[in-house]
């Protein structure tokens, strides 16, 4: 979907004040959200060393004894 962002604006200038306050407070939630996302990412880093991949294989054998 292509729609240029003055379309977006003229669009959402047609809405009630409420309504637009309403939006922008979702889309500030959403960017946050986004935001807290990215910065958790730089924190579990250590998951995408190969090495800690033996948790991984001790545990699907664990699985396979039951």
């Amino acid at each position: 979907m292509k729609v240029k962002k003055a379309e977006i604006k003229a669009m959402i200038l047609q809405f009630p004040v409420e309504e637009i306050n309403e939006l922008i407070a979702e889309i500030r939630k959403a960017s946050e959200i986004a935001e807290f996302m990215k910065l958790a990412e730089t924190g579990f880093t250590e998951w995408n060393d190969p090495e800690e991949d033996i948790y991984n294989v001790q545990a699907k054998d664990s699985w396979n004894l039951l």
